[in-house]
């Protein structure tokens, strides 16, 4: 397969997951601050702007994080790459670039949202409108996953396809359990409170894991049981030692395809997956939370530069 191609199979696949995290921490965020009770504390649209990783670029808009401002950011914004117009319109011009390798459905999926895209941002949206966008957004994204995986041909084309998704889903899984352990980290008073409990249990919402956390765990939300779940618990699909098992299943697949590509990636791939999948929580915990959320993000990122460089350029 042509880098090219790789690359934008890759890419597509990171900006359509990406686009879905954004949806989702803005629906949360919203649900969270309504039952926000301290004007002190930082608000939950400021950790939404931190779990999205754009706490650089928005301090450099010199706005207050207030809901208008981050809505607007995370939404809407063209100077982010990461707001959810930019990562559907930077996914149809990866599609675009590699229609010949998609699908007739996965192409119409990706233009069709692109289409729609402008229905939702010729005017200001209201509440009602707003909270429509956001489960358009997660919709048109589950649509193309669903083609992806029920249409595709399993090759190269397929596995870089699911190599982004899941390690953009690493990633976001990654930030946003920091951002509750460490950035919205509550006072001590706070700590197993009403608001403390809401706060684990937006987690929960943003990943789609409420039900899957009560069949797992059952009882009250516990800090513990919510980082084990989205830690190392393979058989919930937002974990990350599921998105590490994926990874790993498709960079053995391109590399048994293609076995003088560098295989690289694939050691650091099954190295994380070995430390997630047998991560003690308890442990994690003891030993720093955030501190262990760090380094994945790090050895992500540094993931997805060993696949750009063995695979795609």
């Amino acid at each position: 397969m042509l880098a090219r191609t790789a690359g934008g199979l890759f890419w597509l696949a990171r900006y359509m997951e990406r686009a879905d995290y954004v949806a989702r921490l803005l629906q949360v965020a919203g649900h969270m601050n309504a039952v926000r009770v301290d004007t002190n504390r930082s608000s939950e649209w400021e950790s939404a702007i931190v779990a999205a990783g754009c706490g650089e670029s928005f301090d450099a808009t010199d706005e207050s994080a207030d809901e208008a401002s981050v809505i607007r950011f995370l939404a809407f914004e063209r100077a982010n790459p990461s707001s959810i117009v930019n990562c559907i319109e930077t996914a149809r011009r990866n599609a675009r670039a590699v229609r010949t390798s998609l699908t007739t459905e996965m192409w119409e999926a990706v233009n069709q949202t692109s289409l729609e895209l402008t229905d939702f941002t010729q005017a200001p949206l209201d509440a009602d409108r707003l909270a429509e966008f956001l489960d358009w957004v997660k919709a048109r994204v589950g649509l193309f996953h669903g083609v992806c995986s029920n249409g595709m041909l399993r090759r190269d084309s397929f596995h870089f396809i699911r190599a982004g998704q899941f390690l953009e889903r690493a990633d976001n899984t990654a930030r946003l359990l920091d951002v509750k352990y460490h950035v919205q980290l509550p006072e001590v008073a706070d700590v197993g409170g009403v608001v403390d409990y809401y706060q684990w249990l937006a987690i929960l919402r943003v990943v789609g894991a409420r039900r899957a956390y009560r069949v797992l765990f059952k009882g009250r939300v516990q800090p513990a049981h919510v980082a084990e779940l989205l830690v190392s618990r393979a058989v919930f699909p937002r974990s990350l030692a599921f998105c590490y098992e994926q990874i790993t299943q498709h960079l053995d697949a391109i590399e048994a395809q293609d076995p003088q590509l560098a295989a690289d990636a694939r050691r650091q791939a099954h190295a994380m997956y070995a430390q997630l999948r047998f991560a003690r929580t308890d442990q994690v915990i003891e030993d720093g939370l955030h501190e262990y959320l760090t380094d994945v993000i790090d050895r992500t990122r540094d993931l997805g530069a060993e696949i750009a460089k063995g695979h795609l350029f």
